[in-house]
């Protein structure tokens, strides 16, 4: 008799409710899936990791664009589609890792990252396969041009401690910026002197420099500097 009902819904091409095999649903997961992962790729390898080499955000940044569309496409034929999404955005918005913040910029890729994501396992039949492809185009190139265009040139900004505190006179700002040129190696445009340790004679200061994203070592994290702290 169990024998009999098993053969009877796989007949039926349905396991305990369930369809056990539709080639058209199946065929859209795989092409959606293949471009979703393709698009998330391109921002992720191809843009992101290539200016920043850090490994730990480009892992993180693939899975959870692989689990976001999984989920989205599969929940999709709930009805939950615009709910779920905006659950999502509210979830990963606040995300904090328990060691440090994520910086602005990881947390922007993940917002694009989850963004596209959700269009492209949300979307559904009343949006064409044109205005989907259109719309990813069109986040990778607004990437693209931010990354490689806008922001090549970028100021970025240390913090030192430093011991010859006879150098921090104005007439002296030249030898200052000699000097650590010298022993950084980083070509310093300008220097903004912070808290002055008489006692150790010590100062702290801020040094300005254009990146040069093709020497960018990556996978180094920098903290956040309070200057108005007390030693």
């Amino acid at each position: 008799m169990i024998t009999d009902l098993i053969l009877l819904q796989a007949d039926q091409n349905q396991l305990l409710g369930t369809y056990f095999f539709e080639m058209e649903s199946f065929l859209s997961l795989i092409i959606r899936f293949t471009f979703n992962l393709l698009v998330v790729g391109i921002i992720v390898r191809g843009l992101y990791y290539t200016i920043t080499r850090k490994k730990n955000y480009l892992f993180s940044f693939m899975l959870i664009g692989v689990v976001v569309f999984l989920v989205c496409y599969l929940l999709e034929s709930l009805g939950i589609g615009v709910g779920f999404a905006l659950g999502l955005f509210a979830i990963f918005s606040i995300i904090r890792y328990r060691t440090n913040p994520i910086p602005i910029k990881e947390m922007t890729y993940l917002f694009v990252v989850i963004g596209v994501s959700v269009v492209n396992g949300l979307s559904t039949g009343d949006v064409t396969y044109f205005e989907l492809v259109f719309t990813n185009i069109i986040v990778i190139l607004i990437v693209y041009v931010l990354e490689k265009v806008w922001l090549m040139k970028n100021e970025v900004k240390k913090v030192i401690n430093y011991e010859k505190i006879e150098l921090i006179h104005p007439d002296k700002r030249i030898e200052l910026i000699e000097d650590l040129t010298k022993r950084t190696g980083l070509p310093i445009s300008r220097i903004e002197i912070g808290r002055i340790n008489f006692l150790r004679d010590t100062v702290r200061l801020i040094i300005y420099y254009q990146e040069d994203r093709n020497n960018n070592v990556g996978d180094v994290e920098v903290g956040s500097f309070d200057d108005s702290r007390t030693e």
